[in-house]
């Protein structure tokens, strides 16, 4: 898929299975959707959501939680849904192999070890930001998000899922006062946005 789908808490069912990312997934999984929903017929086992490691990927992974949560929910509680884990930075050593980090937090901290084992950070283009997926080349993103033994893989579990439950319906849904006061009681907790 590109961009993002359409966000189905707020959209009837039908006007979703009109929408031609929904349609993709849908079609991609061979289960159908809502109460046609057939798990017998899912043809993989293994479903990877892998979007961008910043605030727009989030975004998007939301977007399809939301679609799989309400309307092909036996996904989750199987345990066929995984979120892919792409790195947000490459660092760049001059003297020794690179290394991939998930946060400014990670990042900080191998820079740290790093240069206290004798590390050297180049001068130009030492530490790289991925501004998406797009950005890595195939050999990257094969190494650091596809390669099976090296990927960071998080399954979505049922509990996840009845947690994000009711944040799902906070911030996708209808109620504007609700999603304000939801943001207002958690801005405190945002440490870095990523705009």
């Amino acid at each position: 898929l590109r961009g993002k789908i359409l966000n189905v808490e707020r959209a009837r069912l039908d006007k979703a299975l009109g929408n031609a990312e929904v349609q993709s997934m849908i079609t991609a999984f061979g289960t159908g959707i809502g109460e046609d929903f057939d798990l017998s017929k899912l043809r993989y086992h293994k479903i990877v959501l892998m979007a961008d490691a910043d605030v727009d990927g989030q975004h998007i992974t939301t977007l399809l939680m939301t679609l799989l949560f309400r309307y092909m929910r036996p996904l989750i509680e199987n345990g066929y849904v995984y979120l892919a884990q792409p790195p947000l930075y490459r660092i760049k050593w001059s003297n020794a192999p690179h290394d991939y980090v998930f946060s400014d937090k990670q990042r900080d901290a191998k820079l740290l070890s790093g240069q206290a084992a004798g590390r050297r950070i180049p001068k130009d283009n030492g530490i790289q930001r991925y501004k998406g997926l797009g950005e890595m080349d195939y050999t990257e993103l094969w190494d650091t998000t596809m390669d099976p033994d090296h990927r960071t893989l998080l399954q979505v579990t049922m509990d996840d899922a009845l947690a994000a439950d009711q944040t799902f319906s906070t911030l996708m849904g209808e109620d504007v006062e609700s999603r304000r006061n939801f943001i207002q009681q958690n801005a405190k907790d945002v440490r870095f946005l990523d705009i």
